[in-house]
């Protein structure tokens, strides 16, 4: 546990920066124009994949779902803002490691990054989730992040790679919910918009705005979120999740909410 004690101080040591919601504007009588935030660049990350199957309904997998709604989403964003470059961590049915989807969004300096993934629970269990970094309050958000973390299980030298964080150990899980993201204020604001159109415009059942400890979500260096579309242990929801035309429906939600979310940082920037 010493390692992840040690990676704490290094992240409460980045938290300490600024955390302002904005880029910094021009100071009055400058002579310098405004600065004025545009969102230019966001990472599409479609969870699982290759050798990593996800969860499993009776027909659908997770890592198959998850992609084609990314894809949909992608080609969205492609067409109706062509001044946004869309990096996707994968757009095949490959395995990616959780460090390398967040380096990939990294290195690309985007501005966002919005991962989408499918759930399991009891075949009763229904709904969307939107969640992002933040202390899980409840042993059922402890188990989701468990659930999603526990892929590194099958990276090679995980241990080592992850300063000794073990997806098995709730001591492990509860160090790092403590590591607050910079970025919180901005990944709330955006989830809460994914929520609403879930909820108003794609008519999804709806189990709110969450907060957990996820790798990919920490490894992060902007704004992030991880979208559960929903249940595919629940019959009804793998065959709405199975479907080509709701697949669409959920991606033309988040496309919504990324609309909504990039007009108002952008019209907020620089007054």
């Amino acid at each position: 546990m010493r390692n992840i004690v040690a990676l704490g101080t290094v992240a409460l040591l980045f938290l300490a920066g600024p955390t302002t919601s904005f880029p910094p504007q021009a100071s009055a009588g400058s002579g310098q124009p405004p600065y004025r935030y545009r969102l230019r660049t966001v990472v599409l990350d479609a969870g699982h994949g290759g050798k990593d199957r996800g969860c499993a309904g009776v027909k659908a997998r997770e890592a198959d779902v998850a992609l084609k709604i990314i894809l949909a989403l992608g080609r969205q964003i492609e067409e109706n803002m062509p001044e946004v470059k869309v990096v996707y961590t994968r757009k095949t049915d490959v395995f990616v490691e959780l460090a390398d989807r967040a380096g990939i969004a990294n290195k690309n300096n985007a501005d966002l990054f919005i991962s989408v993934h499918c759930n399991a629970s009891s075949p009763a269990a229904n709904g969307t989730e939107v969640w992002t970094m933040g202390p899980h309050k409840t042993d059922a958000n402890l188990s989701v992040a468990k659930r999603e973390n526990a892929v590194i299980l099958q990276e090679d030298n995980y241990q080592e790679r992850y300063n000794g964080f073990d997806p098995t150990s709730p001591q492990s899980h509860i160090l790092f919910s403590l590591y607050q993201s910079a970025h919180i204020v901005n990944s709330i604001r955006f989830a809460q918009k994914v929520d609403r159109q879930f909820r108003t415009t794609v008519n999804r059942p709806s189990r709110g705005v969450k907060q957990a400890g996820f790798l990919v979500l920490w490894k992060s260096t902007m704004p992030s979120v991880l979208i559960e579309s929903g249940f595919l242990t629940n019959r009804q929801e793998e065959l709405y999740l199975n479907d080509k035309a709701n697949q669409s429906y959920m991606a033309s939600g988040i496309y919504r909410a990324f609309r909504d979310y990039k007009n108002e940082l952008e019209a907020n920037s620089g007054e």
